[in-house]
């Protein structure tokens, strides 16, 4: 796999997993913290290369995305979900334990934040989609970000996560009329 960017990751064991996985260079935040040496270092890097965030799908990978956005706001992001990076063991959750293809399938998926304006999808939608305020919203809304590859959001931040990623109304159709027939499958 050929990738331009340069990959912003957690930590070590996040680089050798996306080295092993495709060959791409890696910059490490060494965890939540994201210093200032950090965000000099992935300013350089969006400068030159281009930047692909890919943190782990937790409080502190979402944190760390959150931090890097608002300083360097035209960065990428990939995203991989919750049951792709789970140890073997059940108990911890990252990068490091996604196979080799999940990290790439997730490379390919990437996207670029578009900071114009946005318009959001109309909450009535997502209510009468089952989304939000519904007892199978959460359910519904992590197959839909597995679908769309935008990463897990709860309910408060989905109107805001699919007009950042530029869903239109028809992608999320669809992707709502693959997971009703799965659900009818259950």
């Amino acid at each position: 796999m050929n990738i331009k960017e340069v990959i912003v990751v957690e930590g070590k064991s996040d680089t050798i997993a996306i080295q092993r996985a495709t060959g791409a260079d890696t910059i490490e935040t060494n965890g939540s913290a994201v210093g200032q040496e950090a965000l000099t270092k992935i300013r350089h890097a969006q400068q030159t290369r281009g930047v692909i965030v890919f943190t782990d799908p937790d409080y502190p990978g979402r944190r760390i995305r959150a931090i890097i956005e608002q300083q360097i706001p035209d960065v990428k992001h990939a995203f991989l979900t919750r049951d792709r990076a789970i140890a073997k063991n059940g108990k911890k959750v990252g990068i490091e334990h996604a196979t080799d293809e999940d990290i790439r399938n997730a490379l390919q998926a990437v996207y670029t934040v578009d900071t114009t304006t946005i318009e959001e999808t109309p909450r009535d939608l997502l209510i009468e989609a089952r989304l939000i305020g519904h007892p199978e919203a959460k359910k519904r809304r992590d197959r839909l970000s597995e679908l769309l590859k935008i990463g897990q959001v709860n309910g408060k931040g989905l109107q805001k996560r699919l007009a950042m990623f530029r869903i239109n109304e028809a992608a999320l159709m669809q992707a709502l009329l693959t997971i009703d027939e799965e659900e009818q499958e259950w």
